[in-house]
């Protein structure tokens, strides 16, 4: 299985912090984003870490990659889209299959943005998707419907096979929404070309999963713990906040 981490995006809602820096590579605490996920992804069998990045932030990566590489245990290489400006970016979806296409990539392959922070162990989410053997989300209790109106709201039958996905909705049907952090087996990447045919559709992961729910099953894995979607200036600050407070490592 490869891991793929997405950091294509220009953070358009962060600026000007990230005209100048990828997301993911945002200090929070006392080292990036990025590291705390590949720290996680360091624990599992995963044979090969994928950074997708665009030509932007492609230096920034790359110089990163060098210095850091050595002290993880997994092979990191990067993937860069031919994109240099938010006006021409590809979109999380048009990223993900770009990406498998020209790689071609043919095992399992776990997807997860570069902006989550978050402290489940992969190892049990990984174990989820091999019972399940299938389309894998995980998803996040935020307890209350006012923050799920933010989100893409789940769900699911005693399964946990999903049965709903509304994108955003003004009247959450529950509070358990999804993060982007995905296993997509082999068998299933060409849903994500089949998906792109749509117009509009490119950055849309939430409305993929609203899709493609309705034709194979996709189950959800709920974890506890915390978790940060760092899209605006306020969540990094109670990401920094967080992870000052339960001294994350």
């Amino acid at each position: 299985m490869k891991c793929i981490i997405l950091a294509g995006g220009y953070a358009k809602r962060l600026w000007p912090i990230t005209l100048t820096q990828s997301k993911a590579l945002l200090r929070v605490g006392h080292k990036p984003v990025i590291e705390y996920i590949i720290d996680n992804i360091d624990k599992t069998n995963v044979n090969e870490i994928i950074i997708s990045t665009n030509q932007k932030f492609e230096k920034d990566f790359s110089q990163w990659i060098d210095k850091n590489s050595g002290k993880f245990k997994k092979p990191i290489r990067l993937f860069v889209e031919p994109t240099t400006a938010e006006e021409n970016k590809f979109g999380a979806v048009k990223g993900i299959s770009y990406i498998m296409d020209e790689m071609k990539i043919e095992e399992d392959c776990m997807v997860i943005a570069g902006d989550n922070l978050f402290d489940f162990d992969l190892n049990n989410f990984l174990k989820f998707f091999h019972e399940k053997r299938g389309f894998v989300v995980a998803v996040y209790n935020v307890e209350s419907k006012d923050k799920a109106k933010l989100y893409g709201v789940i769900n699911v039958d005693d399964k946990e096979r999903v049965t709903q996905f509304i994108e955003k909705p003004s009247v959450p049907a529950s509070t358990l929404i999804s993060t982007a952090c995905y296993v997509f087996p082999k068998e299933t990447f060409y849903l994500v070309s089949e998906f792109l045919k749509q117009e509009n559709m490119a950055d849309a992961l939430g409305q993929f999963l609203q899709w493609v729910h309705k034709r194979i099953p996709v189950y959800a894995y709920s974890f506890d713990g915390y978790w940060f979607d760092i899209g605006d200036k306020e969540v990094l600050k109670k990401a920094e906040e967080w992870v000052r407070k339960v001294g994350v490592e």
